[in-house]
C-alpha cells in the first residue's frame, strides 16, 4: 500500500512541477506550486515524519503560498510570452545538465552505506525538536518572519509606486 500511495503521490508531484513550468500565468503555477508542497507533505507522511508533513503544510503551503500569491495579485503580473531560448543558453545549459547528473549519480554510487540507520540511533521527538527551535534557534525563527514582513512591505511599496498612472502633457 504504501509503495502504491508513494508512486501516485511521487507522479503527482513531479506533474505538478512540471505543470508549474509550464504554466504562462503566474497565478496557475502558483497554484501547481500548491500541489508539489502537498504532495510532499503525503511524502513525509509516508516515511513516518508527521512534523514535517503538518510543517509543511502549514509554513509552505499555506503561508508562503499565501504571500507568493499576495504578491504576484499585487504586482498585477499578467501573461508571459513565450520565448525560445538563447542559443548561448543552450549551447551551455544543456551539457552542463548533463554534467551535473553525472557528478550526482557517481556520488551516490560510490557512498556506502547510503541511507542505512542502526536501531540503536537515538529517535528525536517532538518535544526535542520543539526546545531546540524555540530556544537555541530563537532569533534566527525571529529574524525570518522579520525578513518576510519585510518582504511583504516591500511587494506592497512596488505596487503602491507602479498603481498610479503617470499623465504625458503634450
Amino acid at each position: 500500500m504504501h509503495l502504491i500511495l508513494f508512486i501516485v503521490f511521487a507522479g503527482l508531484c513531479l506533474a505538478g512541477a512540471m505543470n508549474l513550468l509550464l504554466q504562462t500565468h503566474p497565478i496557475n503555477s502558483a497554484l501547481s506550486l500548491v500541489v508539489v508542497m502537498t504532495s510532499l507533505a503525503v511524502l513525509y507522511l509516508l516515511l513516518g515524519a508527521e512534523f514535517l508533513a503538518i510543517a509543511q503544510i502549514i509554513v509552505y503551503a499555506g503561508a508562503i503560498m499565501v504571500l507568493f500569491t499576495f504578491v504576484v495579485m499585487l504586482l498585477n503580473a499578467g501573461r508571459e510570452e513565450r520565448t525560445l531560448g538563447s542559443r548561448a543558453g543552450k549551447m551551455i545549459g544543456f551539457p552542463a545538465v548533463a554534467v551535473f547528473l553525472g557528478v550526482i549519480a557517481t556520488v551516490i554510487l560510490k557512498a556506502q552505506n547510503l541511507g542505512s540507520v542502526a536501531l540503536s540511533d537515538p529517535i528525536t521527538s517532538t518535544e526535542d525538536l520543539s526546545r531546540v527551535l524555540f530556544h537555541e534557534l530563537l532569533l534566527p525563527f525571529e529574524v525570518t518572519s522579520v525578513l518576510i514582513l519585510v518582504a511583504i512591505l516591500g511587494a506592497v511599496a512596488l505596487a503602491r509606486a507602479g498603481s498610479g498612472e503617470r499623465r504625458v502633457s503634450k
